[in-house]
């Protein structure tokens, strides 16, 4: 087995490691890819499973701007139903990843976040997106942005100095409810939300086994509330645990 190779099966089976009695997992290490990829245009995943061996993918020529213009190109592009694993995204990273439909992320990792991490599409209110694994850092405005409807699955994930976590799309030109479930993941400052939702839609966000790490202001935002619109920009309306679209309790923090 290659080095390249046994790494990608370790880092593998670090993400998989099933968790008893509700423990977070501590997180795992950020990945030394031995090698990197330029991608000048998108690559696109039409079926089953691509996997980067750990590699770092770093934008060029089109998708080399590393800036936070909306609507770049993506790196990678998941057709529906398709799963990406052992990638490292570099930088410049443009849009990430752009999800079509049912996709999974396992152990993805965004070293400097361009746009957006990953971004979640299609049209069916059936589809899942799943992040298992991996992490995000420097995303100064969103790390995953949903745009479709569906539910978005993020577990056992680390991200630190970023803006918000996931961000259910505030003025798409068509809105659906959306849901987030958030699970054991860790939250390092600097950091602004967690998740945002638009409750005028009826958005629902469950977060469970959060740590977050060197915020004893307790300035990073759980759960931030929105009033979502088709157009213009959308307007905050408050943040905290509810029984209806904030699911979370304080016993589901936990700060260190």
């Amino acid at each position: 087995m290659s080095r390249v190779a046994r790494a990608a099966a370790v880092a593998a089976l670090a993400v998989s490691t099933v968790i008893v009695g509700g423990t977070p997992a501590a997180a795992a290490s950020w990945p030394n890819p031995s090698s990197s990829q330029a991608v000048s245009q998108t690559i696109k995943v039409t079926s089953g499973t691509y996997d980067g061996g750990l590699k770092r993918f770093y934008g060029s020529g089109d998708l080399g701007t590393g800036g936070q213009d909306e609507d770049q190109g993506p790196i990678f592009e998941l057709a529906n139903g398709t799963t990406l694993k052992n990638v490292v995204l570099g930088n410049p990273a443009a849009d990430g990843v752009h999800c079509l439909g049912t996709c999974t992320l396992l152990n993805v990792w965004w070293e400097d976040v361009g746009e957006d991490a990953a971004t979640f599409k299609g049209t069916s209110a059936s589809q899942t997106m799943t992040i298992d694994g991996g992490g995000a850092r420097k995303a100064s405005d969103k790390v995953f942005q949903h745009n479709g409807p569906g539910t978005m699955y993020i577990r056992n994930f680390q991200v630190n100095d970023f803006g918000k976590l996931y961000r259910s799309c505030g003025n798409c030109k068509t809105q659906y409810k959306r849901n987030v479930v958030v699970d054991n993941v860790t939250a390092t400052v600097p950091g602004k939300t967690l998740v945002g939702i638009n409750t005028n839609y009826g958005d629902t966000a469950k977060l469970t086994r959060i740590i977050i790490v060197g915020d004893s202001s307790r300035k990073i935002v759980p759960c931030q509330k929105y009033k979502g619109v088709t157009s213009g920009e959308p307007t905050t309306i408050g943040s905290g645990p509810d029984s209806t679209n904030c699911l979370y309790t304080t016993a589901n923090l936990t700060y260190q």
